[in-house]
This record gives structure tokens, sequence and C-alpha cells, in this order.
């Protein structure tokens, strides 16, 4: 091949690579890690968080129905008691979560109420900020929590075979909450997860499949090519592809009771469980759902049961119940986390919704959680236990739950370079795990 051509594959290849979401682990460390993954363990314990963006009304999902003053602020939008699915003659579960209710009878599936952040703000981009950094109050934290926890982890420090999927973000770009130094993956969609479609990507492909005796020609230009654009030995570089390529969503097949929603959201969840399954090394993934942000028609028509939060509730309900289905045998070694930067007023508004808050509700499934319960101290919702007259009180500082559920499923011990700051420590833990 003349220089021309093999500057056309190096600008073709190295953009088709920037387009799939390598960025942040291009380099020696990713090659490396991605040459020797399939000596990592194949039973790592997993985190699977999902950010309910944009603030989720707690007061609905879980409604606290033995609390008589929920339905004199909430007179139109607040579900009807008989209407909730009862968890234990106090609390309640929004209809639309029923396909998280036998996972709660059999108690593998906990919720966390009045739980948030202490920062106290009302804006969704702080709050989301210091819930992801893992600071609330602080903007001083660079990094997020999640990249944090995946090098505090102590396989990694007796394990050199770490996985370049290590830590994976699915369905969009890199959350704050992964950004650090844990070389984290943002994947918008694993079905893109390689280089197709161009000369250099039919180049690659057709490499890929090349018996052993291909050693002249192409390979010589991808010795070449590689170690221009990827910065790492040709022979580990093509490990970490046929690595890559190994992945091949087009064929996944989830378990038969696993019932996916439609969307983003469904597809980021299916593909994370394809990975976990898949054997290469998810120690942490991420994945969210917008559209919480209810200040207008929370609900449709008389019927509180109906409506745009319910139909987020739905998705939400539906995706997590088929990713515990999916995950299969390998549920046991999974906990699934969900979090929302603040909750909702406690008092409806004039346009059938609700305004800004603080706390809220989070849920917490899988392996090793006590489930079955609703943890927290319930404030109450007396004009005078609100938080500023308008908001549910929080009890549970979001950290709390973050650190029981590193230290007793990942096996991080140091909670202060986890949480800066944070002063709760253990026995600020709920029982959770």
């Amino acid at each position: 091949m003349n220089e021309i051509k093999r500057r056309v594959f190096l600008k073709n290849g190295g953009l088709a690579l920037a387009s799939v979401g390598l960025i942040p682990a291009l380099g020696p460390a990713f090659l490396g890690r991605a040459a020797l993954a399939q000596g990592a363990s194949k039973k790592k314990k997993t985190l699977i968080c999902v950010f309910l963006r944009g603030a989720m009304d707690g007061l609905s999902a879980v409604t606290p129905h033995g609390d008589p003053n929920l339905y004199k602020l909430r007179q139109s939008i607040a579900v009807p008691r008989q209407s909730l699915l009862d968890l234990d003659g106090f609390f309640g579960m929004h209809p639309a979560l029923a396909p998280l209710l036998p996972l709660y009878k059999s108690q593998k599936l906990a919720v966390i109420h009045a739980c948030g952040s202490p920062a106290g703000t009302r804006s969704h981009f702080d709050a989301m900020d210091y819930m992801e950094s893992g600071s609330p109050g602080s903007k001083s934290v660079r990094d997020g929590w999640l990249a944090r926890a995946t090098l505090l982890c102590p396989e990694d420090k007796k394990n050199a075979a770490h996985s370049p999927f290590r830590a994976v973000a699915l369905g969009g770009g890199m959350p704050r909450i992964l950004q650090g130094d844990a070389q984290a993956l943002a994947i918008p969609d694993l079905k893109t997860f390689g280089i197709k479609g161009d000369r250099s990507g039919a180049m690659l492909e057709s490499a890929m499949t090349m018996g052993g005796g291909a050693s002249d020609g192409f390979e010589t230009l991808y010795d070449k090519a590689v170690g221009d654009v990827l910065h790492g030995p040709a022979e580990e570089s093509f490990e970490a592809m046929r690595m890559l390529r190994s992945i091949d969503p087009n064929r996944y097949v989830p378990n038969r009771d696993a019932r996916y929603p439609n969307g983003r959201f469904g597809t980021s969840l299916m593909q994370i469980a394809q990975l976990i399954k898949a054997d290469v090394g998810v120690e942490i993934a991420f994945a969210d759902l917008g559209g919480w942000d209810t200040h207008a028609n929370q609900i449709q028509g008389p019927d509180p049961s109906r409506g745009r939060l319910a139909t987020l509730l739905g998705e939400m309900s539906q995706g997590l119940a088929a990713l515990y289905s999916d995950l299969g045998d390998r549920r046991e070694d999974c906990v699934i986390l969900t979090m929302s930067e603040f909750g909702r007023t406690a008092r409806q508004n004039g346009t059938g919704g609700t305004d800004h808050g603080t706390a809220t509700c989070f849920f917490a499934l899988g392996g090793g959680i006590r489930g079955g319960k609703v943890y927290g101290d319930w404030p109450g919702l007396t004009q005078e236990q609100l938080y500023e007259g308008r908001d549910l009180k929080l009890t549970t500082d979001f950290r709390a739950v973050f650190g029981e559920v590193a230290k007793k499923h990942l096996g991080v011990t140091n909670l202060e370079k986890l949480f800066p700051g944070f002063t709760g420590g253990e026995k600020s833990f709920r029982g959770l795990m």
C-alpha cells in the first residue's frame, strides 16, 4: 500500500473509532486491558446505576397512603388508596410499578424513602452535579463517584487483567458520574460499537477474519495504522479489536421472560445485560431515563393512575424487571440502584403537577439486597414537618445508600475517598444489605 492510502486509512479509522465512544479509553492502558480481558474474573460483582433525570416524584411512585395529610396536599393528583399496590399498610406502589411488585414480595427489591441530597438546591443542573460527583454542595470535586468506586474496588488491586468494559455507560455520552481516571466507556448503542460502513472499516473487517498466514499486505498496514491511531502495540490492538467484534447485539436474545420497553432506555438495559452475560468484565454499568420534571399535567383526566408520570413509571418498572429477569444466574452478583436528583413538592401546584422539591425515593434490587421493606425514617407531611414548609424532608443522605452498596457489594472500604467530606460513615447505613 502506498503512503496516500495509508493516510486515508488512518484518518477514516480514527474517525470511526471516535464515533463509537472509544476516545476515553484510547492508549496503552486500554489496549492492555482489552488484550488481557479474557483472563479477568467471570464472577465479578456488578453495580448497575440508573439515573432518573428530572426529579422523580417519590410521593407518587411509593405513596404514603397511611399519612392522611397526603390527600389534603394532593387532592386531585394523589393515587387513591384502592388503586395502590399496598406494600406494608402504610406505603403503596403506583399501579404502573406492577412489574416490580413480585420482586418486592420475594424480598429482592427494597425502597429507600425520604432520600436525597442535603445540598438544598432546586436546580436540576447543580443537584445532578452534586449527586454524580458524590459531593453535595461542593463544586471542587472533579470526578464522579462511580469512577472513584471503580478504582477503589479491591479486586482491581489484585488483578492486572482489567477489562476495557470494566465501567460502561449505555445509551448516550459520558455521564458526570463516570468521569475521572477509571477510563470508562460511553457507548450510545452496542449496534454501532464497531468499525463498519467505510473503506477502512471493510479492510479491518476482512483482517479480523483472515487466517494465521495473512502476514503481508493488510497486516503490515494494520501494524502501522493501529500504532499511529491507538498508540499501542499492534498485537495487543488486534486482540482488543477481536474482543470488541465478538460482541454482536444483533444476535442477542434476552431470556424468555424479559420484556424490555421500547426505546433507548429499554435498549440500554438490555445491552447492559448482554455485556454482563458475555463475561467481558463489567463492574460498573450506567443508564438513565429522563423526562421526570412533571410541572404540569402529571396525570391524565380524572384518573391519577394515568398520564405522563404513569407512563414514565411504567417504562422504568418494566425495564428494571426485564433486566433482573434477563440477568438469569448472574442476578445474585448484581445490584441495580436507582437515583434521582431531588423529589417534588408535597403540595400539588395549579397546573396539575408538582414543582422542584427535596427528598424522593430510590429503589435497590438484586443480590444481597434485603428487600420487601421500605427503608428510612418517615418525616411526616404536616406543614410543620415539611422542609421549608413545602417539601418532603430528607432523612437519608444519598451517600449513606451509595456507600452501603459500594462497601457491602463492591468491597470498597475507603468511604472517605469515595465521598470526600462525608462524615456519616457506616453508622449512617440503613441495613439495606
